[in-house]
C-alpha cells in the first residue's frame, strides 16, 4: 500500500445540496482526511446545486462523487463514503500505519 507521508492527496467531493447524504459524505472525507491524511491532504467540495455545469465539465454522473486527483492515476469512487476501509483503499491508505 501506499506510504501517506511522502504523497499530497489532491481530492475533489461533488455533491448535490445540502442533503443528509451530502453532509455525512463530506464529514466522513473530513473526518478520514483528519486521521489519516494529516498535512498531506486537501480537497474541495463541489455543490452540482450551485454550479450545475460543472457535472457535465468533470463528467459527474451521480453524487456523491469522490475524485483522487493526485496522486496519479486519477480514480473515482461513487457513493456513501461512510465505509471508512473502502475509502483507504480507494486511496491506497493502509490504515495501520
Amino acid at each position: 500500500m501506499g506510504n501517506t507521508a511522502k504523497m499530497m492527496y489532491d481530492l475533489r467531493l461533488y455533491i448535490f445540496g445540502r442533503t443528509d447524504k451530502a453532509e455525512s459524505a463530506v464529514r466522513s472525507l473530513e473526518r478520514i482526511c483528519s486521521k489519516y491524511l494529516e498535512n498531506s491532504c486537501t480537497f474541495e467540495v463541489i455543490d452540482l446545486a450551485e454550479s450545475p455545469e460543472r457535472a457535465q465539465l468533470d463528467c459527474i454522473l451521480a453524487t456523491p462523487t469522490l475524485i483522487r486527483r493526485q496522486p496519479t492515476p486519477e480514480s473515482r469512487i461513487i457513493g456513501d463514503l461512510s465505509r471508512t476501509a473502502d475509502v483507504l483503499a480507494f486511496l491506497d491508505i493502509d490504515p495501520k500505519k
